[in-house]
């Protein structure tokens, strides 16, 4: 396979790039811009770019809102409930359909990555079941990662830390938790310490949902990177949400960073869901809720965004489209400079396969051939159009391809550009 005219990230030229034997072979810069023949597929001056990475998402409830009640509040702590009223109908043929529409639709969208998590608080595991099944049939069509997550706490919840051991021993790939929603305080403590003590027991990643709440007193991201710090897993450990930090006071925040950056931990914002979710306690003045994205950004720590819901008990929207994701963080968050923008797209790539700990992801000679080629000539067109994906490849194999859409201009307007 050979790509011409192709357009990469971070530089004015074009580009062809060559694909063997599934990866990439050779990629130079073309002195002009050059016809198509046959065998080669021709980019338009489009941006080649690394596949995007979903690194935050309940695949596990996607496709369930309204079963069998709406969350009414659009709160949180609503959406827990609302799951939970869902579970006792879950069984492997309806995850596995919910699952694969969902995939596909990720698929779609350009993702080729996916860390999903699945709910261990359910005696059964039918989640983790069925979703480290549908890994392993899937693995050389899309890289999937399964996140044991205690939903209802795994020290709250009966037999929770007997039930997260038992998914670890299924084939779950990262160790979850929810310390905040914990009982007290001190289970929240003692919980975190057992994840990363399961994390080295079994040889896994840690993902945990941390401080997802506006309350500024709840602060087990600090003690998260302690434990991270200590036993010297910081590539390894996630924190997804840390919504309290909006809510954190910026002397506080200055004290913490500290300990962030040396911890050297990964941090996942989920802006869509956490614009909707958060702040729910607020009249006015109204806390946006969402973590400290550009602060983290230009703290040099790993930041990056994911999804989270599509269609389930906490958000009951989402389309697939982590472009749509970006462009919501970008305004929330304030990052609306043009070198917030030049680099926008490593949140939802590069960022984000650093956190999954993918290996030989990028575009780079010798790397396994998967990119995607997007709408648009560099980080900001994209984001400003909000560019198609027009193509995916993976392993030198197209697994989606679009065509990009046609507009027919009023003749009133052709006329007067005349």
């Amino acid at each position: 396979m050979q790509i011409i005219n192709a357009r990469l990230r971070q530089r004015p030229e074009l580009f062809s790039i060559y694909i063997d034997k599934g990866r990439f072979s050779k990629i130079e810069v073309q002195e002009s811009t050059q016809v198509a023949s046959d065998n080669a597929i021709d980019a338009g001056g489009n941006l080649i770019c690394a596949p995007f990475v979903e690194p935050h998402i309940h695949l596990d409830a996607a496709l369930t809102a309204g079963e069998p009640e709406w969350n009414q509040s659009g709160t949180l702590f609503e959406g827990i409930e609302r799951w939970r009223q869902r579970k006792p109908m879950l069984n492997e043929e309806d995850i596995r359909r919910r699952v694969l529409s969902t995939i596909e639709l990720l698929v779609q969208n350009g993702v080729q990555a996916i860390r999903t998590h699945a709910d261990t608080t359910d005696p059964t595991l039918i989640g983790v079941r069925t979703l480290c099944a549908l890994r392993d049939e899937l693995k050389d069509k899309i890289d999937l990662q399964v996140v044991a997550f205690p939903q209802d706490g795994m020290l709250s919840y009966p037999n929770g830390l007997k039930l997260m051991e038992e998914a670890l021993e299924i084939g779950a790939d990262v160790v979850g938790g929810i310390p905040h929603f914990e009982y007290t305080r001190e289970l929240g403590e003692k919980s975190v310490k057992l994840i990363i003590e399961l994390a080295q027991k079994y040889d896994r990643l840690v993902d945990v949902h941390c401080d997802e709440i506006d309350d500024p007193n709840s602060r087990f991201l600090e003690f998260l990177a302690h434990e991270a710090l200590l036993h010297d897993m910081g590539s390894k450990v996630t924190a997804s949400h840390t919504t309290a930090m909006h809510s954190y006071d910026n002397a506080y925040c200055s004290k913490l960073f500290r300990l962030l950056k040396n911890s050297g931990i990964n941090f996942i914002s989920c802006p869509t869901e956490s614009i909707h979710l958060q702040g729910r306690f607020d009249t006015y003045p109204k806390r946006r809720g969402v973590t400290r994205v550009k602060e983290l950004r230009e703290a040099n720590i790993n930041v990056c965004l994911g999804q989270d819901s599509i269609f389930d008990p906490w958000y009951s929207l989402g389309n697939g489209k982590l472009l749509r994701t970006l462009d919501y963080a970008m305004h929330i968050c304030q990052m609306m400079g043009y070198q917030d923008y030049a680099r926008a797209l490593d949140m939802i790539t590069d960022n984000s396969a650093r956190t999954m700990c993918l290996k030989n992801y990028g575009i780079q000679e010798g790397n396994a051939a998967n990119f995607i080629l997007l709408e648009g000539q560099d980080d900001y067109s994209v984001l400003r159009k909000q560019g198609e994906v027009l193509l995916s490849v993976r392993r030198g194999e197209i697994i989606m391809q679009r065509q990009p859409s046609q507009v027919i201009t009023p003749p009133w307007i052709t006329q007067a550009t005349k």
